[in-house]
């Protein structure tokens, strides 16, 4: 009986060790699934439908308990559902009069991705549950160590006291001095007694100039640090969808990083090559609340395709990346001449933007937040690790080399050949 107990004791231990990976595989997977059909959502569903209300097309999420098979062949081809008599979706298509895409490239797995979305929905984010972008500030464990060495000094200290009291007191006893020994001393003797300790009150004060020594010190090494700062901007505009889902570039709409020393904002011409067509409607057949403001803002009636401009009105934008008026800072000279330093300095992938190595994965931000530092130190310490040292056939490089050569032989130079009658050199 003892030998069939202990094979029944292995073999559960091993049915649930097996049970339990399957489950962490299977939510794994799952969670995978969700994350590639939200992606396969915003880029090919989004501008017609959305999951909890109904737009060009029907809200997703109370369609999702239909049946899978039929869910699939629907978004894989309309039309040939349709065609072939199905009645369900004869029934469906009476819901718009516009037709629906077909997706004959989609396979059956990413369809059931962005169907295992739709009935997920949107996953919580931070600020949604109360969390805010915020400058983390002085570090929670250099706070820690600081607390833990005033505790550890005390305990040392506090050792030390009864140690010397009790060498103190056998001294006395080999000299033959009898020691009255203090019985009930109250709190406030002992209190009193303990500020009179001139040991205690100088360690004390050492600590507490140590203590806010040390706050002010990391709070003045923070101050004009602005990493995860994410202000409010008028338009919600998701970096995330234009630049990650809809793979747009960034120079398409940030031109002047290639070319000048602002990357510049884009104008809301730009917006609208897209958003004259893509227009996002709700439920109630309006055009998305955040492309309406873009609509207001250039004075746009989308019914009749005209612009008033009398009712232009610019979009205030909030700037993000803000350097000091002394600082100077040209996009052009690092995204063009510097890139390829850059990108091995920073490991950035041959398909991400340069843009990145300042600015962070744009492409998965929701809302753009500062992502570096962008302090002096932090400046300071890339320029002393790129290496620039194929830059020799650069022209800028080049220029510098050959005025070089010049001093070395004696000859004139000035500092027109140095880039000296450039605007930016003054005027910025």
């Amino acid at each position: 009986m003892r030998n069939i107990s202990l094979i029944f004791k292995k073999a559960w231990k091993s049915a649930f060790v097996i049970a339990t990976l399957s489950f962490l595989m299977v939510a794994g997977a799952q969670a995978q699934d969700v994350a590639e059909g939200r992606t396969l959502f915003k880029g090919k569903c989004a501008s017609c439908h959305a999951l909890d209300h109904d737009a060009t097309g029907p809200a997703l999420t109370p369609k999702m308990s239909l049946d899978e098979t039929y869910l699939v062949a629907w978004i894989k081809n309309n039309v040939a559902l349709r065609a072939s008599g199905n009645a369900q979706a004869i029934e469906a298509a009476k819901f718009s009069a516009s037709e629906m895409t077909a997706f004959p490239t989609l396979t059956d797995e990413q369809i059931k991705s962005i169907i295992a979305y739709a009935k997920e929905g949107e996953p919580k984010k931070a600020a949604e549950v109360g969390a805010a972008v915020v400058d983390e500030g002085t570090s929670s464990l250099s706070i820690a160590g600081v607390i833990a060495i005033i505790i550890l000094s005390i305990v040392v200290l506090v050792v030390l006291g009864r140690a010397v009291k009790m060498l103190e007191r056998l001294i006395l006893q080999k000299q033959g001095i009898e020691i009255v020994e203090e019985d009930n001393v109250s709190l406030v003797s002992g209190v009193k007694g303990l500020f009179k300790n001139k040991k205690f009150v100088f360690f004390s004060v050492l600590c507490m100039v140590v203590v806010l020594g040390s706050f002010g010190w990391m709070g003045m090494w923070d101050t004009g640090v602005h990493t995860g700062y994410q202000p409010v901007q008028p338009i919600k505009f998701s970096h995330e969808l234009h630049a990650g889902i809809n793979q747009i570039d960034c120079q398409y709409c940030h031109s002047g990083a290639f070319k000048s020393k602002n990357s510049t904002i884009p104008s809301l011409n730009v917006c609208m090559n897209c958003h004259k067509n893509v227009q996002a409607r709700t439920e109630d057949g309006q055009v998305s609340p955040e492309i309406q403001k873009i609509y207001n803002a250039l004075g746009y009636d989308v019914d009749k395709q005209t612009y008033d401009k009398t009712k232009e009105k610019p979009v205030e934008w909030v700037r993000v990346h803000n350097l000091p008026d002394f600082a100077y800072f040209n996009h052009s000279q690092h995204v063009v001449v510097g890139e390829a330093a850059i990108r091995k300095e920073k490991g950035l992938k041959p398909e991400e933007p340069v843009c990145f190595a300042c600015h962070g994965p744009v492409n998965t931000m929701e809302e753009v937040y500062q992502y570096s530092p962008l302090t002096m130190k932090w400046c300071i310490n890339c320029h002393r690790d790129a290496d620039i040292s194929d830059k020799k056939n650069d022209a800028f490089y080049a220029n510098v080399i050959a005025a070089h050569e010049k001093i070395k032989k004696g000859e004139k130079v000035t500092p027109a050949m140095l880039g000296g009658l450039e605007c930016g050199k003054c005027h910025y």
